[in-house]
């Protein structure tokens, strides 16, 4: 099936046509060629109007936890206390009693999503002795409710550690027999306080289900490099270039610039990858640097007005905003990345042969041959657009329209 955009300018360029093909393999673009009013639309081909809108690749959310939402729920007091530890027993203490059932909050939430324009998703279920595979089976079960709108990788998360709680090893590795395509580990020394046995677990079992890994790190300054030069040395050790990625991970640049320029240049080389939830923290490692260096960059929303903050709300359109809020962006250009790190930028992340941002002025995702993964938003420019956070938005997932005026279709 052939679908005609007319009338959009991809990346805020010149009025165009588009031309998609659609396919059980994913869509492809076929053509750009400048918007002619007086085209002749061939019979069996959609027509989207695009009504001179902006033509973009569409996001991807690749930090998000999707099993631990409240949205569309009524707004609660924040009840969580310091630590990843205490939150995460706050969570634990609260996530059954939700007004709706996980199932439903879940579903509601990916399809939020997926109406504002993301259709690339990588979510943790967090698995424990508490919930054992009850949030994975609940995402999984959403990833298959929704495989006609997004595509949606799994992470099985030890959000409590992976040491601390005997039977955690185990159900980790149901969940990764269960389909979970991605191996997490979390805070290798503050959380279970024995980095190499919990890296030998997250590595081994990567290695034995050939799944690539996410890490969270909230460690701070050189204790989180302390962490990070762990995980880098396994991941040469073991010849895992390109198949992990560090998430959060805010303080890797706040002990000194050798040390961040030393980093960067060892993600480069072993190609592993940063997922960033554009947090207000100092010291993170620099945006334009880890783009010239070639390193992999990605945006999420991380939780979505759960128990563990009141913040985050489907839309990362809003969440590149705050990226570049964050980092302090004024120039065109630099807020324009932010909106490429979180489209391209996480695509890249999720599969690493596919296009990467070769530097801040680099625009890929809407040229002839790229997947149809779009999305149609009102702005004057990119950047506008990212300030505005227009709401006049077109979704497009393999070639189809999946979304529109934030409904899903």
């Amino acid at each position: 099936m052939n679908t005609l955009i007319r009338a959009v300018r991809p990346w805020g360029q010149a009025l165009s046509d588009v031309t998609l093909v659609a396919g059980e393999a994913g869509g492809k673009i076929t053509a750009v060629e400048p918007h002619n009013p007086a085209r002749v639309v061939p019979d069996g081909v959609t027509v989207v109007e695009g009504r001179g809108r902006l033509l973009l690749p569409s996001f991807s959310d690749v930090h998000v936890h999707l099993d631990s939402t409240r949205i569309g729920l009524p707004f609660r007091e924040h009840t969580g206390g310091p630590g990843v530890w205490t939150m995460m027993m706050n969570d634990r203490l609260n996530w059954r009693n939700a007004e709706v059932p996980l199932q439903d909050r879940v579903n509601d939430t990916l399809g939020r999503m997926i109406a504002r324009g993301t259709t690339r998703v990588r979510s943790y279920a967090q698995v424990d002795v508490d919930c054992k595979l009850e949030r994975f089976d609940a995402i999984a079960a959403a990833k298959e409710n929704f495989a006609g709108q997004a595509s949606v990788d799994i992470i099985a998360f030890p959000q409590a550690g992976l040491l601390l709680e005997e039977g955690t090893v185990e159900l980790m590795e149901e969940a990764l027999k269960a389909g979970a395509n991605v191996m997490g580990g979390i805070d290798p020394c503050t959380l279970d306080r024995d980095p190499v046995k919990h890296l030998d677990i997250v590595f081994g079992l990567a290695e034995k289900y050939q799944v690539p890994i996410d890490i969270h790190l909230h460690e701070p300054g050189e204790l989180g490099v302390f962490s990070t030069d762990l995980v880098l040395e396994r991941t040469k050790a073991l010849g895992m270039q390109g198949k992990v990625t560090m998430s959060h991970a805010y303080q890797l640049g706040s002990v000194n610039e050798a040390t961040t320029r030393r980093l960067i240049d060892a993600f480069a080389e072993l190609d592993v990858s940063l997922a960033s939830v554009a947090p207000s923290a100092a010291g993170q490692l620099p945006i334009p640097l880890l783009t010239e260096a070639g390193v992999r960059l990605g945006l999420g929303e991380d939780g979505q007005r759960d128990y563990w903050s009141p913040y985050g709300n489907t839309d990362m359109l809003d969440r590149t905003w705050q990226l570049a809020f964050t980092h302090g962006f004024r120039k065109d250009q630099l807020i324009e990345h932010c909106l490429a790190i979180a489209t391209i930028g996480g695509a890249s992340i999720l599969d690493p042969g596919a296009t990467r941002l070769k530097d801040t002025s680099h625009r890929p995702g809407v040229e002839v041959g790229g997947p149809a993964e779009l999305l149609l938003v009102d702005g004057e420019t990119v950047a506008s657009t990212v300030m505005d956070r227009g709401k006049d938005r077109t979704v497009i997932h393999a070639g189809r329209v999946v979304a529109d005026q934030l409904e899903l279709v």
